[in-house]
This record gives structure tokens, C-alpha cells and sequence, in this order.
């Protein structure tokens, strides 16, 4: 099980648990083409504008422009996200700082 938090504000978290269900059908290479996708969808701007657009960036700037509300709703898109997280850091527990911007 992974367990991805989303960051907001110090009283704005909100923490998804990935299970291995969740994930059965995804690979890191899937899982990093649904964060790409979404990252153009939403028209993100990268963090560098010159240079290759690091994966951690990606998952920063789409948490950041999918926007608070998508997180706070739970649905299916927050739940994509998560599960697509886990997939391409594989760790059990990621913070996702969207105000600091970092990836934890």
C-alpha cells in the first residue's frame, strides 16, 4: 500500500491510499505518460524553462494547476493522480508540497 498526501496549506491535506489494486494495471511507463498528459492538459508551466522537465516537477505542477478543489472533491481524477504517483516514485509514503514545492 502507498499512501500519497497532497499539500494545500498546514490545515489543507488530503492523504489517498494506493492499493496494490489500484495500481495492478499501471506501469512506471503509463504512469508517467497519464502525469505528461495531464501536464500539457493543463497547460503547466515547467519550473525550468530551458532543459529537460523533471518528473518531479510534473507531479508538483500538476497537483498544483489540477487545483485544490479536484483534491478536496476525492474523485476519480485525484484518485488517478495518486495511484499514478505511486507508481512512477514507488515509495510507501509521498508528500506532495504544493506552496514549498517539494516532493517529499
Amino acid at each position: 500500500m502507498y499512501t500519497v498526501t497532497v499539500v494545500f496549506r498546514a490545515d489543507r491535506e488530503y492523504e489517498f491510499h494506493v492499493h496494490a489494486a489500484d495500481v495492478a494495471n499501471l506501469t512506471k511507463a503509463s504512469a508517467q505518460d497519464w502525469l505528461h498528459d495531464e501536464f500539457d492538459e493543463l497547460e503547466c508551466t515547467p519550473s525550468n524553462p530551458v532543459g529537460k522537465v523533471l518528473m518531479l516537477d510534473v507531479i508538483l505542477n500538476v497537483a498544483k494547476y489540477g487545483g485544490e478543489q479536484r483534491f478536496a472533491q476525492g474523485g476519480e481524477w485525484a484518485r488517478s493522480f495518486a495511484s499514478n504517483v505511486a507508481v512512477v516514485l514507488d515509495r510507501p509514503a509521498v508528500r506532495i508540497d504544493v506552496p514549498g514545492f517539494v516532493v517529499g
